[in-house]
Order: C-alpha cells, then sequence, then structure tokens
C-alpha cells in the first residue's frame, strides 16, 4: 500500500458557502492552505486598520475602591465652564483621602478623546485636566456612559455639559443599565446659554433612571462647584448616610440630598 501524503491541498471555498468548521482529532484534521488573496486581505488590514482610539483601562491589581468617572462636554463654546472645571478637579479626591479612584473622561470634536485610568493622585487628576482644550463637534455624552458600564467598581457618573445632542431612545437603554447596575448619573446642567434650558428635560430624565439627579452649573462659582463636587465624591464612597453624616462640615451635602430624593 502506498504511503499517504501527509497533508492535502484545499482549495478556498466561496465566502457565501464556508462550512461550519468540524471538531476532527489532530492526526485527521486537513492543512489548509490560504490562498494569496486571503494573505493579501489579512496583511491590508493589519496596516491600515483603524486603531481604537481609546485603549481599554487597565483592571486594578487587587480589591477596588469605590470607582466615580468625572466626565465633561469640552466642546468649542465650553471653554470659560471647562476653566473653571479643570481648577477644582482635585475636590473629587480631596474629600475623603484615598477612599475613592477617579477617572478624567472628556469629549469634544465629536468623539471620546480621554478617558483617563482611575487615580487617587490630586496633582495627576488635574494635571492631565490642565492638558485638555476644548474642540467643536456634537456631543458624546453616551459614549461615555457606556465605557463607564464596562468597568468594574464605577458607582458615579459626574457630568458637565449644557446640550444633548445624541439619541433620547440609546440615552434611556443606557440610563436604565447604569440604574440596573446601581451606578448613578449626576448632572452638572450648564444653562448659561439659553438655548440649553430645552435639554434639561432629557438630562432630567436620564438621571432619574439611575437613581441621580441634576444638578446646577455655574462656571462662575468654583468654591461652589468644589463644594458640590467633594459632596459628590462622599456619595460616592458611602452613599446618602455618609452624606448625612458630612451635612454639618460639607456645605454641598444638603444641596444634593435636595435633589437626590427620598427614594434614591
Amino acid at each position: 500500500m502506498p504511503d499517504k501524503p501527509n497533508f492535502v491541498l484545499v482549495a478556498d471555498p466561496e465566502p457565501a458557502a464556508e462550512p461550519v468548521p468540524v471538531r476532527r482529532s489532530a492526526a485527521a484534521a486537513p492543512m489548509r492552505l490560504p490562498s494569496i488573496g486571503h494573505a493579501l486581505a489579512t496583511l491590508r488590514n493589519t496596516l491600515f486598520s483603524r486603531p481604537e482610539a481609546l485603549p481599554p483601562v487597565p483592571p486594578a491589581a487587587g480589591p477596588l475602591r469605590p470607582r466615580l468617572v468625572f466626565g465633561f462636554d469640552a466642546t468649542a463654546s465650553r471653554e470659560p465652564a471647562w476653566a473653571t472645571a479643570r481648577q477644582v478637579t482635585d475636590a473629587l479626591v480631596q474629600a475623603l483621602p484615598g477612599a475613592l479612584d477617579v477617572a478624567l473622561a472628556v469629549h469634544g470634536g465629536s468623539r471620546l478623546h480621554t478617558f483617563t485610568e482611575f487615580t487617587a493622585n490630586p496633582a495627576a487628576l488635574r494635571d492631565r485636566a490642565a492638558s485638555i482644550s476644548c474642540r467643536s463637534g456634537s456631543t458624546q455624552m453616551l459614549p461615555m456612559l457606556s465605557r463607564a458600564l464596562g468597568l468594574p467598581g464605577v458607582r458615579v457618573v459626574t457630568y458637565i455639559g449644557d446640550v444633548f445632542e445624541e439619541s433620547p431612545g440609546r440615552g434611556r437603554q443606557i440610563a436604565d443599565e447604569m440604574g440596573r447596575r446601581g451606578m448613578r448619573l449626576i448632572v452638572l446642567h450648564d444653562v448659561a446659554d439659553w438655548s440649553a434650558r430645552r435639554d434639561a428635560e432629557i438630562f432630567l430624565d436620564l438621571a432619574r433612571r439611575t437613581g441621580g439627579c441634576v444638578l446646577p452649573f455655574d462656571a462662575n462659582a468654583p468654591d461652589r462647584l468644589r463644594d458640590l463636587l467633594a459632596a459628590v465624591a462622599v456619595y460616592a464612597v458611602g452613599g446618602k448616610a455618609l452624606l448625612r453624616q458630612q451635612r454639618a462640615t460639607l456645605p454641598g451635602a444638603a444641596l444634593l440630598l435636595q435633589h437626590l430624593g427620598p427614594e434614591n
């Protein structure tokens, strides 16, 4: 009996008729050699594929501390508001030092271009914020919320913005999922431009679906913003119980408790 060949050349099938692979033993499996066209296509995709704009945030080693995502709309008209917010980012990690990790998320130029690693270092957070400038484009709040949903330990997403230019239906789906996971959305709504007031209802709807709330934002009152962010940080760590305990010494606690309502 003649020796059997140790491999068999099999022609590439038509793409529409490719069969489901059948599991075989290693001895019986034929060797498939890719066609030249297939190899060129793979090389082309490798060389010219568009890289991910945002690499995944590495998972933290060991037990997670509570996490908060500080999101901001940094489109072209937002420079005065962003200038105020940059000054007070450290309030989020200084309210309860070492108890909360914060990531900075910023969209501008019609894309979510920044989503930092989580940190409890106020200087690192402030320096990262200082390097970001505003860019014209449409809002990208929903990609920010979707990304936060994929990260463990996130308890609160705080978002500073003025208008909502995305799909309300998609926004409600994401907000409902946040609510199911116990992740609160707290929006600091900037209505300095009268046109932003038309979006107050959608922001309120999204925040309430998560168990969160909408708070006023004033770019001309950095101290007030600092107080509110400190209260939000305390809420992210210990919920309303810790917020009540801190009410006597935390100026923003009473306002946050009032907006959260008794059921949250």
